[in-house]
């Protein structure tokens, strides 16, 4: 930690430390006020306080060197020793203290109270900062991972649609149009509108119908898909493309299946209270690849992001029973707060 460096708000406090801890020294109730020569013996400890804040804290103790530290730090208070005896005391004291030496401890029990509230405020306010830093660095660190986990998923989203846009073009499909179309509002979507870390959760919500419309398409004939939504309140956000994660792998694992009876059932429901619930079970093969159900880019970058976004606020379970897939997720959107 370097503390080289002085900054406006902390030359100001250390004034004002400064100023306070020289009015507790040289206060005396027996003799109300503070004599002028107090000035000088305060000085002696504040320089050597100085010294030690500003370069041997920074040179030596934060850089774990603390054998050196401990050795300057002795020599710095054994020469505010050496001043206040051969020098101040002989000139303000000559006839009292000045007289004789009364010891290194008895120094010592005048000396280090004002030295050790010089320094450590100064090692506490070094402390803080550094504490600030962390936080800002984890924040940094936590808003850059999010947006790469979210620029993995577009690219995730775009590339399996193309393939059945792809598949529809080849067989000339006369749904393609529509495909087009509906792919566009969906990207319009994720490209323009969902660029911040939460948008409004009706928002959302009309993303995710014009997908499901989009990919019902795809179903047409070998199944039926069942998407059931209650009434959304209009006072809350959520991040971008969570739901849409899970909603895209049930399409796309009952859909690889090759089975012609696909079940896919959505349900979402969020409380007044801003609880979201939401249901997703989809069909499978058990004979089909269903490891890659739990080990796609999408779902294992949306766990990353649910524990980034709602730390202690969500419950996620996914399980697989009866040919069926199913997540069950909660989430409180009460509690949501930008990263």
């Amino acid at each position: 930690m370097s503390t080289s460096h002085i900054n406006l708000k902390e030359l100001v406090f250390q004034i004002i430390l400064n100023v306070l801890v020289f009015l507790f020294f040289g206060f005396d109730r027996r003799l109300p006020g503070v004599e002028f020569h107090q000035i000088y013996f305060f000085l002696n400890y504040a320089i050597a306080a100085l010294i030690i804040n500003y370069a041997l804290l920074p040179r030596f103790l934060y850089r774990n060197r603390y054998l050196e530290f401990a050795i300057y730090t002795l020599v710095t208070i054994a020469l505010v020793i050496f001043v206040e005896e051969a020098f101040l005391e002989q000139i303000f004291y000559p006839d009292t203290r000045g007289r004789k030496f009364l010891g290194v401890f008895y120094n010592l029990l005048s000396t280090m109270p004002t030295i050790t509230i010089l320094v450590g405020f100064k090692f506490a306010w070094d402390a803080l900062k550094k504490q600030q830093e962390v936080i800002e660095l984890r924040n940094s660190v936590k808003e850059s991972e999010l947006q790469f986990l979210k620029s993995q998923i577009n690219p995730h989203f775009l590339f399996n649609n193309m393939n059945n846009l792809y598949a529809h073009a080849v067989e000339q499909s006369p749904k393609t149009p529509e495909i087009i179309l509906e792919l566009s509002s969906v990207l319009r979507y994720m490209l323009y509108e969902c660029q911040a870390p939460f948008v409004p959760l009706k928002k959302e919500m009309e993303h995710i119908e014009n997908y499901i419309l989009l990919s019902k398409l795809q179903v047409e004939g070998r199944g039926e898909v069942t998407f059931e939504i209650g009434n959304i309140p209009s006072n809350y956000r959520i991040a971008p493309l969570i739901l849409s994660v899970f909603i895209e792998n049930a399409f796309k694992h009952s859909v690889s299946s090759q089975s012609k009876d696909i079940s896919i059932v959505i349900d979402i429901k969020v409380s007044d209270n801003g609880i979201l619930h939401f249901i997703c079970n989809n069909s499978y093969l058990k004979q089909s690849n269903t490891q890659s159900l739990d080990n796609g880019i999408g779902l294992e970058n949306v766990r990353k992001r649910l524990e980034l976004i709602y730390p202690n606020c969500h419950t996620l379970k996914i399980d697989t029973n009866n040919n069926l897939y199913n997540v069950d997720l909660t989430i409180d959107l009460s509690k949501t707060k930008n990263i």
